[in-house]
């Protein structure tokens, strides 16, 4: 997405750029028509690093002002979170003014050095820039490599209750429908990105639908909770702990989410009904891993991995499970009731 698509013509002299701000401002809500989020949180951040360094230094080229830059760092952050990335924290919110790049670099002893000017913007927009070329390399494999069968529309699953009731709505479009108790279960429909489902992007889906005013780390804590209450055998409760532990440590956030209880089959006939539909012995799989792998032989690979239930562990094994301090470091799954 090139930088010229976010303005509109100026006069050419004295505001050769003009942003579109009906265009920015519906970014915060989704990318616009032919253009993926990938590309406009690259292109924003492009936008972004060039003109703080261009007014940090010669100050030539600049596209935007105070008052533009403000809505530019808005869609910024919510293109990111989509693409369940960290967004930047800035120190300043504008060029000018008391909350403004100037009066930052001059509190901070960078008066007399373009350089020092460059490295802040860098450490602000640097680890943006890295996560978004990573993506961008995935999205290139995904496309060019062989990839999984199909394509990823929706999740049913951790039913806590009465099970769901499932109706195929429309056929042609492969649209599922729940008619009845589907207030007893969750169903995840974002955008399944190109690394797969990581437990960070589950919480922020989480945080979004269920408990709008938390922080993640609450956020995470309400939603193992909730995956927790689907289960009702000691086996996969303690695969639950055991896995979920890796949460609490260093990157954990980034590890592929562990989804309990998933609808993986439909079908409308049961066993009793006598219909000779193949009546599914098994609809649901214990749990579900969606994660990008790499088999030994290649390098290059987008394949996504999935799990089934666990086994039933020994009580020798048991003894040896950690206690999850999970993603408060203040509570354990094992007392979730």
């Amino acid at each position: 997405m090139e930088l010229t698509a976010f303005f509109s013509s100026g006069d050419g002299w004295a505001q050769p750029w003009v942003l579109d701000i009906e265009l920015v401002e519906s970014l915060r809500f989704g990318p616009p028509a032919g253009h993926t989020d990938l590309d406009v949180a690259i292109a924003l951040t492009r936008l972004l690093h060039h003109d703080f360094v261009s007014y940090g230094t010669d100050d030539q080229g600049r596209h935007l002002d105070d008052e533009s830059v403000p809505l530019v760092i808005k869609a910024h952050r919510a293109v990111l979170e989509r693409l369940a990335l960290k967004p930047p924290v800035w120190p300043f919110r504008t060029f000018d003014g008391p909350r403004g790049f100037g009066s930052y670099w001059r509190a901070n002893d960078m008066s007399g050095s373009w350089k020092a000017r460059r490295d802040c913007i860098e450490q602000i927009l640097g680890p943006t820039r890295d996560a978004l070329e990573d993506l961008q390399e995935l999205e290139y494999e995904r496309r060019f490599t062989k990839g999984p069968s199909g394509s990823f529309k929706n999740l049913i699953f951790a039913a806590d209750g009465v099970k769901p009731e499932i109706v195929l709505r429309d056929a042609v479009n492969n649209e599922v429908e729940i008619v009845r108790h589907a207030d007893t279960c969750l169903v995840f429909t974002d955008p399944l990105p190109p690394h797969g489902l990581t437990w960070r992007q589950m919480a922020a889906w989480w945080q979004k639908n269920h408990q709008p005013g938390a922080d993640e780390k609450t956020a995470a804590e309400g939603l193992y909770r909730r995956l927790y209450r689907s289960l009702d055998s000691k086996p996969e409760q303690l695969l639950m702990i055991t896995y979920c532990a890796r949460y609490a440590e260093e990157g954990g956030f980034d590890l592929p989410a562990l989804i309990p209880q998933v609808y993986l089959h439909y079908d409308p006939y049961t066993r009793k009904s006598g219909k000779q539909s193949g009546a599914l012995y098994r609809q649901r799989m214990d749990f579900l891993l969606l994660a990008r792998t790499a088999p030994a032989s290649s390098s290059r690979s987008t394949e996504y991995s999935t799990t089934a239930g666990p086994t039933r562990p020994t009580s020798k094994g048991a003894s040896r499970i950690p206690r999850f301090r999970g993603c408060t470091r203040r509570w354990s799954p094992r007392t979730v009731g």
